[in-house]
């Protein structure tokens, strides 16, 4: 099965992508990880990413969608993966389409985490004084909160008019709420 998960920042992407690793026996894809792989081993893409990032800009969706054609080629990735917070704009869904298309694995479905932005703030704001990420203190959370709102919140739209997405309470016990996901997916067939 080839999934995307959505879901504003805090909602539960990473901790879901990594059960649904387990219990699908799919592979996980994080593009933040992808990058941080691909600078550390000094790839081509890893290098041009590696002089983007540390000029302080974002690295550009061409890069990101070479490291991500890259990886769907691997053979971990042909009984399925899961998409952890890519993609992020409308762009990058419609070149994700492309690259899918191309490589002959489209997508299956598309998991949305809904997480109302106050329990998102509470849970940022306890990982904060659990881990010390500084992308969780509660003034960063509120301001990625409002650029995914801006930003990624259309993409839901994109692949529900694709008949692709489906919504999932992301508010509760963590196992309750994988439980869910499973069983949208399972209902996809």
């Amino acid at each position: 099965m080839r999934i995307v998960l959505l879901g504003a920042p805090g909602s539960g992407k990473g901790t879901q992508a990594k059960r649904l690793k387990v219990d699908l026996g799919i592979a996980h894809i994080s593009t933040g990880d992808l990058l941080r792989a691909a600078v550390k081993a000094g790839t081509s893409l890893g290098l041009k990413a590696k002089a983007v990032m540390e000029s302080g800009q974002l690295v550009s969706d061409g890069i990101v969608l070479g490291l991500l054609e890259e990886r769907l080629a691997q053979s971990d990735t042909k009984p399925g993966f899961v998409l952890d917070g890519y993609p992020r704009n409308l762009a990058q869904a419609n070149a994700l389409d492309g690259l899918l298309a191309r490589v002959g694995q489209p997508l299956d479905a598309v998991v949305k985490l809904n997480v109302p932005d106050a329990a998102i703030v509470k849970r940022c704001e306890i990982r904060f004084e659990q881990e010390h990420r500084a992308d969780d203190n509660p003034e960063t959370v509120r301001k990625r909160l409002a650029v995914y709102a801006e930003q990624t919140a259309p993409v839901a739209d994109f692949y529900a008019q694709r008949g692709l997405l489906t919504e999932i309470d992301g508010v509760g016990d963590i196992d309750a709420i994988g439980d869910r996901v499973l069983a949208a997916l399972r209902a996809r067939g």
